[in-house]
């Protein structure tokens, strides 16, 4: 056994279980040998995991580095960021135990380090792909929203597109990387010149100036989400609850019966709460392309203003967490029955799509510049979001 051997164990072990837990007795059982074995080729379970992300980067840029540097040499800078785009979805797209790593040991646990930081040792600069981008001090810049939408659709496809002990076919590799690109490239496929007259202040006057009115149980839902956002979904006890609630654990439980109902109720009580108030939001226009900027701009207003709340369901967005409960259907609504304008009139939105611009919205706000709260996002975070839910990299100037 070497330590490579563990490695590809752990990987595969490990992210069986999407690294809820990291046992290394369970990864000894795996491999068929003692602990005490696995000590020898890793002092403990710290030294694994930075095994594990040596391996995952060593991996990453062998396959990725040659379409890189064909990517910061295209002539045009668009297609440069395609080809990109194009050789990280095929990479995760076969390789399912490197993506869910990369999601939730990378790119969620900033103790592991900055993968960026890392790349750029190993000769990838990151910032050259956007290095002709309009303003680079925007946020979210498009390499942010090119990496969110191809880590929603490789997420998606291997959560329903093969089942997880099967290799994909080459047919549904290229189908996923066609479908990603055409998303990446072109969104929703809008009018761009339509886009640009849109009158966002108008809009965002609208949906900023409702308030969002308190509610009697609110106090106790932060609390509630104050423990999931420090501690995280299966750690957040009921005691740690009660400590900042100022009520006893056994007055918890005459509000839940357990704590998997608890956290049920915080999610179901916000997501009701959130759909009232985008569909108030949307009201205001009756033209589709607007309702659209409306549902984007009110969520992203209702979630930056709740900031425990944001927190706890970032934790559904990047960590398998199931409270036996989807997310309602009248969240779905508000954007399918909308109608919208490109490419066909009188198409809606498909459900898939849907779950694509609430991921981005929550992606947006999660990964906000350092040093920036949620408050303090602008607006203008959600129109750069929006132009490129709409019209893809076709709608920023390159």
């Amino acid at each position: 056994m070497t330590k490579s051997d563990i490695i590809a164990a752990a990987f595969c072990a490990w992210g069986r279980e999407l690294y809820q837990t990291t046992s290394l007795t369970m990864l000894a059982r795996t491999l068929g040998v003692t602990k005490p074995a696995l000590y020898r080729h890793f002092k403990n379970k710290q030294a694994l995991l930075k095994g594990m992300y040596e391996s995952f980067l060593d991996d990453y840029v062998t396959a990725i580095k040659p379409h890189y540097d064909r990517a910061i040499e295209a002539a045009d800078p668009r297609e440069g960021l395609l080809i990109f785009t194009r050789a990280v979805i095929d990479y995760y797209g076969r390789n399912m135990d490197a993506f869910i790593f990369s999601l939730i040991k990378v790119y969620a646990d900033l103790e592991i380090g900055s993968m960026r930081e890392q790349l750029l040792v190993r000769g990838m600069d990151m910032r050259k792909l956007g290095r002709l981008e309009e303003n680079r001090d925007c946020y979210p810049s498009t390499i942010h929203l090119l990496i969110a939408t191809l880590t929603f659709g490789v997420a998606f496809f291997h959560c329903y597109g093969h089942r997880p002990e099967e290799t994909p076919s080459e047919a549904a590799i290229q189908e996923l990387i066609t479908s990603l690109e055409e998303k990446a490239s072109r969104g929703l496929g809008f009018n761009r010149e339509w886009v640009d007259g849109i009158d966002y202040e108008q809009l965002e006057r609208w949906a900023v100036e409702r308030a969002i009115e308190p509610q009697e149980e609110d106090e106790l839902l932060r609390a509630v989400a104050g423990a999931v956002a420090e501690a995280g979904p299966w750690n957040a006890s009921m005691d740690m609850v009660a400590r900042r609630s100022g009520l006893s654990k056994s007055g918890l439980y005459a509000h839940f019966r357990s704590k998997q109902d608890m956290l049920r109720q915080l999610f179901m009580i916000e997501f009701q709460r959130m759909a009232d108030y985008a569909e108030l939001c949307v009201r205001e226009s009756t033209v589709p392309g607007e309702q659209l900027y409306l549902a984007i701009i009110s969520i992203g207003v209702y979630l930056r203003s709740r900031r425990e709340i944001l927190i706890a369901m970032d934790w559904v967005r990047t960590r398998r967490f199931d409270l036996g409960l989807t997310i309602p259907p009248r969240i779905y609504n508000i954007f399918s029955d909308i109608r919208i304008p490109q490419p066909g009139a009188g198409e809606t939105l498909p459900e898939q799509s849907v779950q694509w611009i609430l991921f981005l919205i929550v992606n947006t706000l999660m990964r906000r510049s350092v040093g920036t709260d949620f408050p303090g996002i602008a607006n203008d975070s959600f129109r750069r979001l929006y132009r490129f839910i709409v019209l893809g990299i076709q709608g920023f100037n390159l």
